[in-house]
């Protein structure tokens, strides 16, 4: 396992979390490069024999230490912006397996992603498609295009993390599919390259992926049959991992009941993991500033807060959170919410955990590599925190943490 206890105190591969503590200070990220690897692993074992792309979602985490581990291992990427695609080409990513999503792609950034030879742009709105036909056109440049296309499938999701529904600002309408293809191949500063989907994320049951890939591989072909010839088909991501209780499947086997359903042999065949592939390979590693007993409740004050790890205030999320130091709990240890310094009520990373701890205490909240360090912020003036990066027995700081100055940096007071 990535993260397990040993000689009593919790690891990240073979690097005790209290060593990281001392040396780069808390709260911080703390990713396993093996667990990285493993969970990529689970991919291409699962697409071996198939024309086949792993695109990254960059969104789920940026580091350019996890980027970069990725791209040695074969993956591409899919961003949402043009920071993402410098962060990509800045890690050692290749444009030409890279995906450009996302639904307000300014003019700089769709210019920006041609010129540096994208392999597609995921288009989301017809007008998008006009945007980019111009610019392309204005740069005598061809525009590598496909549309994402909504297919209307209930992902069963946290209603802000489902993306496949009518009522979802993502995609086009699947019954305006077709017409819009037609549209495109008729551009000459457009060149049609795939179709895609994606209809939400954390989806632990197949069943929604597999209907979904059933309806655009259908789609698919009738665009083929129209004469517009598709080299790829993106079938999405958003498989998701195990926070608390979810019952997950194993990656192979959703892939596997997805691949089934694709007929089409000549399309290579695009993924777009992110939360599966680093969800589970990193922690929050947070040190306890005070214990506050109430008369309702008990709070757990510790050094990370709601800024660092957006979750939990923003979707009500469940991290499990473990004691570096592994400790015999008493029978009734106390019940507590472990709660950040920021001020919001809001600023609570567990509800109701039963702990014993005291002050100085180190706590790692765990499954925090996906959609942590990338949503977080400098709300209060807080300084974004460190990244460390284990591979074996050596601990890597990839990203140093911000200083207050630096809160500041690009600031002026005008001269009154």
């Amino acid at each position: 396992m990535a993260f397990a206890y040993r000689n009593g105190l919790l690891c990240a591969e073979d690097v005790p979390l209290d060593q990281i503590a001392r040396a780069h200070g808390t709260p911080c990220y703390v990713y396993s490069r093996a667990a990285i690897e493993r969970a990529y692993g689970e991919y291409a074992a699962a697409l071996a024999g198939r024309n086949a792309l792993v695109c990254f979602s960059v969104k789920s985490n940026s580091n350019l230490a996890v980027l970069a581990l990725l791209a040695r291992l074969g993956a591409g990427f899919d961003i949402v912006s043009g920071g993402e695609l410098a962060r990509v080409l800045a890690a050692g990513g290749d444009a030409r397996r890279t995906l450009f999503s996302g639904v307000g792609k300014s003019e700089s950034e769709i210019a920006q992603a041609i010129e540096a030879g994208i392999l597609c742009l995921n288009l989301e709105s017809e007008a998008e498609l006009e945007r980019v036909a111009a610019v392309a056109a204005r740069i005598g440049r061809q525009a590598p295009i496909a549309f994402r296309v909504n297919p209307d499938v209930d992902a069963k999701t946290h209603p802000y993390i489902s993306t496949g529904l009518k009522q979802n600002k993502f995609g086009v309408a699947h019954e305006d599919a077709e017409r819009l293809y037609r549209r495109a191949a008729s551009l000459p500063a457009v060149e049609v390259v795939g179709i895609g989907c994606h209809i939400g994320s954390q989806l632990t049951d197949a069943a929604p992926l597999v209907e979904a890939t059933s309806r655009i591989v259908a789609l698919a072909k009738r665009v083929e049959k129209a004469g517009i010839r598709l080299a790829h088909i993106d079938l999405g991501g958003g498989i998701g991992i195990r926070y608390h209780e979810e019952s997950t499947q194993p990656i192979g086997r959703i892939v596997g009941a997805m691949l089934e359903r694709v007929d089409l042999r000549a399309a290579m065949l695009i993924l777009d993991p992110g939360r599966s592939i680093v969800g589970n390979a990193g922690v929050l590693l947070t040190r306890v500033e005070y214990l506050k007993p109430g008369a309702t409740k008990n709070f757990v004050v510790v050094d990370a807060a709601m800024n660092d790890l957006m979750r939990p205030s923003l979707y009500d999320a469940w991290h499990e959170v473990r004691p570096v130091r592994a400790s015999e709990a008493p029978a009734q240890a106390p019940r507590y919410d472990i709660v950040g310094p920021v001020c919001e009520s809001s600023d609570v990373l567990a509800k109701d955990r039963a702990l014993s701890v005291q002050a100085g205490d180190l706590l790692a909240i765990m499954s925090a590599g996906a959609y942590g360090m990338t949503m977080s912020s400098n709300y209060n003036s807080r300084p974004r925190i460190a990244e460390v990066m284990v591979d074996g027995a050596r601990a890597h700081l990839v990203r140093r943490r911000e200083t207050i100055e630096s809160l500041y940096a690009l600031e002026s007071v005008p001269d009154w």
